[in-house]
């Protein structure tokens, strides 16, 4: 009986649609000016990130690297906040 209860719920599984969830192929804002100046640490490049999203008019409080996007943390204008996504390349929202 939990066997076919196991095979059941796989086969369920498999045909259900999966959520939707962002994904970015862009590989980031880079610049090039004729010499190496090193890495960029992880937590520079997400306040870069956010730097450039509050001059877009996007009142973020906090940015990070996801699936290839910009998750960024967005304040709501009737309070409390919400995740928004944004391209690493262009900084367009993604949906």
């Amino acid at each position: 009986m939990k066997r076919l209860v196991i095979a059941s719920l796989m086969l369920m599984g498999l045909t259900l649609p999966a959520a939707a969830v962002p994904y970015c192929t862009g590989s980031g804002v880079s610049f090039s000016f004729g010499f190496a100046v090193g890495e960029f640490s992880e937590s520079e490049v997400n306040e870069f990130n956010l730097m450039r999203l509050r001059q877009m008019g996007v009142d973020a409080t906090a940015a990070e690297k996801w699936n290839g996007c910009i998750r960024a943390f967005v304040r709501k204008p009737g309070g409390g906040e919400e995740m928004q996504f944004f391209d690493p390349d262009s900084f367009a929202r993604v949906y």
